[in-house]
């Protein structure tokens, strides 16, 4: 099983390699045993042409009476390969998963940016995937929304997130961490069933599990797979129709052009222009008003003001102004 893991790791950063030729990284980290496998491969890859520059992060949400002796579990383990890590201790506490996760992209990525890194690597494995999967579904998440963990993702120009134990499980992960005798870190809220995550991991897949058979979860990671690859062909249908529709000099779409395609098509081409030129992500009850209007004959609509943009349909083009 080591060898198995070790070759999944090594598959991961030649892809990575493709994207990133020389790899600048910080490894988002917890104590956790997903965590600490993911830092003892890493020390073990280091050695390679594959790494250039390497740093442990830790974002401590101070959720926990005992997060003192987290941190210096965390410090210990990190000194005891020489290795480098950066401690950020949020202040304002908040027990919302997604808050909370928003925060921690947000330090990782002004993080990374300051300090010249190319990469952030987290420990995210095919068990986490299937957890979120089943979160986001929940929510009445989309196609974009259930395939979003992948094993890459690029944040900025210069900047991607990187998931090289995406393939593994948790069964894995533990193993190794045993394999080796690695010190883990067992984190009380992760057994708080309060927390969606939780009650997913512990009652929801294990029953799956016993009455649909133990195949279930690699039919799920199947399913992701091929969703993931088609939610890419369409995204990169969307782009194409995008730079094709948007104005050359304006801040402006050729609805004209947009109508034409399914209505799929339409909705992400929104998305992208109203993400590309505000950085707002724009509230279905507008897109779906839009596209109302789309299929009016009238050359001129003033459609709704949102957000402090006036929305308009002009000769062909849909301007804000």
């Amino acid at each position: 099983m080591t060898i198995n893991l070790y070759k999944k790791f090594k598959d991961s950063f030649v892809e990575q390699i493709k994207l990133t030729p020389e790899l600048s990284i910080i490894a988002a980290i917890s104590g956790g045993q997903d965590s600490t496998c993911l830092i003892k491969l890493i020390e073990d890859i280091k050695k390679t042409k594959y790494l250039s520059k390497i740093e442990y992060i830790y974002i401590d949400h101070q959720w926990k009476l005992n997060s003192k002796y987290h941190l210096d579990h965390l410090i210990n383990l990190i000194h005891s390969f020489k290795q480098k890590i950066s401690i950020y201790q949020i202040k304002s506490i908040t027990s919302s998963e997604y808050e909370a996760r928003a925060i921690r992209y947000q330090i990782l990525t002004k993080h990374a940016l300051l300090n010249d890194y190319n990469t952030i690597i987290t420990a995210h494995t095919n068990t986490d995937k299937i957890e979120t999967f089943f979160q986001l579904l929940l929510r009445g998440s989309g196609l974009e929304g259930i395939t979003s963990l992948n094993i890459s993702n690029q944040l900025t120009q210069e900047l991607f997130i990187f998931r090289p134990l995406i393939k593994v499980s948790r069964l894995e992960t533990s193993w190794f961490c045993r394999n080796f005798s690695l010190p883990t870190w067992s984190d009380i809220s992760n057994y708080n069933y309060n927390t969606y995550r939780n009650r997913i991991r512990y009652e929801l897949i294990p029953y799956l599990n016993q009455y649909f058979g133990n195949q279930t979860i690699n039919n799920l990671s199947s399913f992701l797979s091929i969703a993931s690859i088609e939610n890419e062909y369409i995204k990169q249908n969307v782009l194409k129709l995008y730079l094709n529709a948007r104005h050359h000099k304006y801040i402006a779409l050729n609805y004209k052009l947009i109508k034409k395609q399914h209505n799929t098509i339409q909705i992400r081409a929104l998305y992208i222009f109203f993400y590309h030129n505000f950085n707002k992500i724009l509230h279905k009850e507008i897109i779906y008003k839009i596209l109302y209007y789309f299929n009016k004959n009238k050359n001129y609509i003033r459609i709704v003001q949102w957000d402090k943009l006036k929305i308009n349909l002009y000769f062909g083009w849909l301007y804000i102004n």
